[in-house]
């Protein structure tokens, strides 16, 4: 299990299901996506996009009622792009037991006013859970 604050921590609802009854796939990948993209505009220090998302599997399902916690650790920073090695995390209602739902990571890249990339400021911490 990851260290440090989560990004997100989150219920998930019925809205949220797919037609088998269990949360949506793309449901959890929003919530990471969010989770990064938050993240990454704490290091950029502005507006950024997701450019990529790799090796995204689905080890378990997640049910409706169960919190879902995310991190994101950058592992990678370019002149202007991240990575980041995001995991989700679920944990039933009823328990305090918590398993790794997925993780994949999540590319961004800082943008400015225009929508063009532009470099990232200077940092002196690359590789925390942020």
């Amino acid at each position: 299990m990851p260290t440090g604050d989560p990004v997100i921590r989150t219920i998930a609802m019925p809205a949220d299901t797919n037609p088998s009854g269990d949360i949506f796939g793309g449901w959890i990948m929003s919530q990471m996506d969010l989770a990064a993209g938050n993240a990454a505009a704490r290091v950029s220090q502005g507006r950024c996009a997701t450019v990529a998302v790799e090796g995204m599997s689905f080890h378990e399902p997640v049910k409706v009622g169960d919190e879902l916690t995310v991190w994101a650790r950058m592992i990678k920073r370019g002149r202007s792009s991240m990575t980041f090695d995001v995991q989700a995390w679920r944990r039933p209602r009823d328990s305090e037991f918590q398993t790794c739902v997925t993780r994949a990571h999540f590319t961004f890249v800082a943008l400015d006013e225009n929508g063009r990339p532009r470099a990232l400021p200077d940092s002196t911490d690359g590789e925390t859970w942020v």
